[in-house]
């Protein structure tokens, strides 16, 4: 079995996912690039993500059954009663590509962790 080529730009992860992943995951990316306008767009361990002032900010991926959105772990506790419907792990949030995370608390997500990590905008 041939390995899937290694993403090169965000623009082309997106271009390797199902219609319904890359719909869902494209929303996440306008979310995140609204709440991170100062953010820098790249790929990171063959995902998409976003650094700012150097640093790795959120991320975000696409699986078989699922997709995920990975904030880091003080957005997640910080904001766990309004992630209860979701699946959680340490830094991550999981959640079914036809049910996508909400615009207004990803932006929480993404403004929690630029507060912690002290990049504000």
């Amino acid at each position: 079995m041939k390995a899937k080529p290694k993403p090169t730009s965000v623009d082309g992860y997106l271009a390797s996912l199902n219609d319904e992943q890359r719909v869902t995951l494209e929303k996440l990316r306008k979310t995140i690039r609204a709440a991170a306008p100062q953010a820098d767009e790249c790929i990171s361990y063959n995902i998409p993500a976003y650094r700012q002032n150097g640093r790795l900010l959120v991320a975000f991926a696409a699986a078989k059954k699922h997709c995920s959105f990975f904030p880091g772990a003080l957005p997640v506790t910080t904001h766990k009663a309004e992630l209860k419907g979701y699946s959680t792990s340490k830094g991550t949030v999981r959640f079914p590509p036809d049910q996508p995370l909400p615009a207004a608390l990803v932006r929480k997500l993404v403004k929690t962790r630029i507060a912690e990590r002290g990049t504000a905008s």
